[in-house]
């Protein structure tokens, strides 16, 4: 059991955004059991989750809901946990010679907070220019999906995105902007169903005021 000074602490992180790093946080041994393994725990522990809250679990409705979590836990919202679901980031030679900006706007994304496992859902908006490689179009939504498919912040979100592209893409021209709505502070806390967080990280040309306002324009154009 946790102390009241431990009950206290815990409390305030969990109303603010504390990140100690861009990796996510992982046991070493975090892949060790299978996933049908981790299925059937999660199942046990969600069972007994439900059955305190003082749910009929013999309820026909209820029964496969210990199941259904789990599997959804496991084979969706969280599959972005395990590296070997990373989407392979195959890059081209620039062959076209495109030498000005390229934005892929308007990205819908679905993450969840981990500091109340509740929804986090937004649109992201990725920018670049070549140094030489380019991507497929869809390799830029699948890396927003891959890494918002984990308990998350969006500050460590989104810089696991912009490092990723980085790296990928072998230049540091990459801008990445974030803006979502948090579901612990709509439907809990402050209950305030209007506000919304926005993040946004650059490097490279970014930096130059001009070029992050053209990709601002840009994104205002696709979102008319």
């Amino acid at each position: 059991m946790n102390t009241q000074t431990e009950i206290e602490k815990i409390e305030t992180i969990g109303e603010n955004h504390l990140m100690t790093s861009s990796d996510t946080p992982l046991r070493k041994d975090a892949f060790e059991k299978s996933n049908d393994e981790k299925i059937h725990n999660i199942e046990k522990h969600f069972y007994n989750i439900m059955h305190e809250l003082g749910l009929d679990m013999t309820d026909d409705s209820l029964q496969g809901s210990p199941h259904r979590v789990a599997k959804m836990f496991v084979n969706e919202i969280f599959q972005g946990l395990d590296p070997r679901n990373k989407p392979k980031m195959s890059t081209f030679e620039n062959n076209y010679l495109y030498d000005k900006m390229l934005v892929e706007a308007n990205i819908n994304f679905n993450s969840t907070c981990e500091h109340h496992f509740l929804p986090i859902i937004g649109k992201a908006h990725v920018g670049y220019v070549s140094s030489g490689r380019v991507i497929g179009l869809s390799k830029l939504n699948r890396v927003v999906d891959y890494y918002s498919r984990r308990p998350q912040v969006q500050e460590r979100l989104i810089m696991q995105i912009f490092n990723d592209l980085q790296v990928s893409l072998e230049t540091e021209n990459v801008i990445v902007v974030m803006e979502a709505a948090h579901l612990c502070v709509s439907c809990r806390g402050i209950k305030d169903e209007n506000s919304y967080t926005s993040t946004i990280q650059y490097g490279g040309i970014f930096k130059d005021k001009d070029n992050r306002d053209d990709f601002f324009n840009l994104i205002r154009k696709e979102k008319m």
